[in-house]
């Protein structure tokens, strides 16, 4: 597979990959999009409008058995902006070129580790805002003293697993996808690419789901009530 990591150009000591300033277009994008669907709110909605309301519905309803009502109205905009921003990311590999004129976000681990440290650092950020510096704490060394020394080894831990796993999962996920589909259409370039095409559809919105879904259980853990 060819590679599309490589420094497009360099910003003092940063380097600018391709997935880097593909990620800035799609961001550039969905913020025109999101700018040009909310500017001028009407009771009878034109169809950006329209777009831009059912897509808040239907998150609503992806995210309502996972955050209790309080945590959904609050943290609904977050877990929609990540899952709309890795779905387009996901999807751009769909288009003329991915892979060669342009890169695809989320097959590379830069791009998928940032998401998940983002992702880490709110989700401690919603959890010492929902019980305090003490009370956060407090929490991840469990409902006595006596296990502090057992809990709070294990629980940092796992915070700091969690990204981990974020980051590679979707990673190797859209990776793994974009080279089966193109080893198959150089083996046979017909039919299989386009059935692959047509199972990206179904993956890409899979693996958003799953990214958002487990940020969205870790923040409402993070944010839970704890009653000894």
């Amino acid at each position: 597979m060819e590679e599309v990591n490589n420094v497009l150009f360099s910003i003092g000591p940063l380097e600018v990959t391709r997935p880097v300033v593909t990620m800035w277009v799609i961001i550039a994008v969905l913020a025109l999009v999101s700018f040009l669907a909310t500017r001028r709110l009407k009771d009878v909605p034109g169809p950006l409008q329209n777009m831009a309301e059912l897509a808040v519905t239907k998150l609503r309803g992806m995210y309502s058995d996972t955050l209790n009502k309080q945590n959904l109205d609050r943290y609904l905009p977050v877990m929609g902006t990540f899952f709309i921003f890795i779905l387009v990311c996901n999807y751009s590999s769909l288009l003329p070129g991915a892979g060669k004129a342009f890169a695809v976000p989320t097959a590379s681990l830069s791009v998928t580790a940032g998401l998940a440290a983002c992702a880490f650092f709110y989700n401690q950020f919603a959890g010492i805002r929902a019980k305090g510096v003490w009370g956060y704490f407090k929490a991840l060394c469990g409902p006595s003293v006596i296990l502090i020394v057992l809990m709070l080894p294990l629980n940092l831990i796992e915070q700091f697993v969690r990204p981990f796993s974020l980051a590679m999962r979707l990673y190797g996920n859209i990776f793994g996808e974009e080279t089966v589909t193109e080893n198959l259409g150089h083996v046979l370039p017909l039919f299989l690419p386009l059935l692959m095409q047509v199972l990206s559809l179904l993956f890409g919105i899979l693996q958003a789901m799953v990214f958002t879904k487990l940020l969205a259980f870790y923040v409402e853990e993070a944010t839970e009530e704890i009653h000894d």
